[in-house]
């Protein structure tokens, strides 16, 4: 009897012991938003919500959940209300793109009890339409291509949204650009505000940024590239020869420009090939010239003097080296030619008196001649053969400018133009009164000046005597 209470009492002990140490085997409820595969949230910012049947430890359950595309990891603010977890993704969800919720891992209750869980589900949101394709483009990728009118082209699987393809657009080497939109937003023209520089590589980027009108993006970043590397052929200098202008147009005058430029003639500029307009401000003179270049066709021009270069100059022309053709390649290194122009000075041939005295030479230390005058009126008439023609105008300024004036002694008077006359367009003959002849003991010498330089006479169209040429005289009986 007293074994069966032993036992008994150990039994009730060990009840008891089990009772105190008691394991709550009950599971933890679980349901998951979105539930089930392709499902489609509405709008941008639907959450994915896990709905827990009871309190939850929250570092657990905020840990297991993991939301990724095929491009990596969503970032998203992750919040409870009551034993609900709700995620948000802090950009947004973007349309089209096939999500994946991952829930890995194990999880506690407040209460202790554990859960083991390994669960997958795909969703989309604001639409599942296809993503968008870049279906092919111009140019092709490594295509030569020249500097004007390039146009780059893509063209799309479906319509575009506008803004979001220009912003995840660039191209190297184009610099200001217009876009051109077309075929119901499929087809985009990227077209440059000016030409573009020789020579150089093109590359473009579109990233996958770029969406559909449904805001769907590209799936993968496109790229490629191009060079204006087309026109291979470098600009040069093919010929530089003198002008004559007649009836508004230039024809050349056969001769060479180092020693055959005449007085209203251009020079002319040829190349090998069309240029651009700026050769128009690519050259210029040393010593310097004024004047305008203008087109004279599209491969050459035709610079236009101001007034004519000085005689018996050595002039260079100069075209720059970053001169540029049609295509923007530049000649290089600077043009030079000299020339010296065929632009005759004016001299005097001789000069003669009525009464024989005749000399050729001018401006000499011992240039004296000795003249009769008339000595009732003491008039001297005198002719000067000059080495070209004059106008009508220029003959009447010549006669003015020229000066006789008393030289030695000091008291001889002033003699006083007379009468003037042009025997021809090259001959002037003149009279002066008022000389007094001298003798052994006072010779009267009178200085005649035929003013030179660009103030002094001149034959018309910019024709002078290089310097001033004078002559004495020595008046006598």
């Amino acid at each position: 009897m007293l074994r069966w209470i032993n036992y008994i009492t150990l039994l009730l002990c060990a009840i008891l012991s089990v009772s105190c140490g008691f394991v709550d085997l009950r599971p933890i409820g679980i349901s998951v938003h979105p539930g089930k595969s392709n499902s489609l949230l509405s709008d941008p910012y639907s959450p994915v919500i896990l709905k827990f049947d009871t309190k939850m430890k929250k570092n657990d359950a905020e840990g297991i959940l993991q939301i990724s595309t095929d491009t990596g990891m969503v970032r998203g603010d992750r919040f409870w209300k009551g034993n609900d977890l709700y995620f948000v993704p802090i950009g947004g969800w973007t349309a089209g793109i096939r999500y994946t919720l991952s829930l890995a891992g194990t999880i506690r209750s407040a209460d202790k009890r554990e859960l083991r869980i390994e669960r997958f589900v795909s969703f989309y949101a604001i639409n599942k339409s296809a993503p968008p394709l870049l279906a092919g483009y111009s140019p092709a990728d490594n295509e030569s291509v020249g500097t004007e009118n390039v146009v780059l082209e893509l063209h799309f699987s479906c319509s575009m949204e506008k803004l979001t393809v220009e912003s995840a657009l660039t191209v190297e080497g184009m610099g200001n650009k217009t876009f051109e939109w077309s075929a119901e937003d499929t087809i985009l023209k990227v077209i440059p505000d000016k030409a573009l520089s020789p020579w150089i590589p093109c590359r473009w980027n579109l990233k996958e940024s770029a969406k559909s009108r449904e805001g769907v993006p590209l799936p993968k970043t496109y790229a490629g590239q191009f060079t204006t590397d087309l026109d291979q052929v470098l600009p040069r200098v093919e010929k530089v020869y003198p002008v004559l202008n007649s009836g508004g147009r230039w024809y050349p005058t056969g001769l060479d420009i180092e020693t055959g430029l005449g007085q209203g003639q251009g020079i002319a500029v040829e190349f090998n090939k069309t240029m651009n307009e700026s050769i128009l401000r690519s050259l210029r003179f040393e010593p310097s010239l004024t004047g305008r270049t203008e087109l004279l066709s599209d491969k050459s021009v035709v610079h236009i003097f101001t007034r004519d270069p000085e005689p018996e100059i050595v002039y260079t022309l100069i075209i720059s080296g970053d001169a540029r053709d049609s295509e923007g390649l530049k000649i290089g290194g600077e043009f030079r030619i000299n020339f010296v122009p065929d632009i005759p000075l004016l001299n005097v041939l001789s000069f003669s008196t009525d009464t024989g005295s005749v000399t050729e030479i001018f401006s000499t230390s011992d240039n004296v001649l000795k003249v009769q005058v008339d000595p009732a009126a003491g008039k001297l008439y005198f002719t000067i053969h000059f080495s070209l023609l004059f106008g009508d105008e220029e003959k009447q300024n010549t006669a003015l400018k020229i000066l006789l004036s008393p030289f030695f002694p000091r008291t001889v008077a002033p003699a006083a133009l007379q009468n003037v006359q042009w025997l021809s367009d090259d001959r002037l003959r003149m009279c002066w009164e008022g000389l007094t002849a001298g003798n052994e003991d006072e010779p009267h010498y009178y200085k005649l000046i035929i003013p030179g330089g660009k103030g002094g006479i001149t034959a018309g169209s910019g024709v002078y005597m290089k310097e001033d040429q004078y002559l004495f005289l020595e008046a006598v009986k």
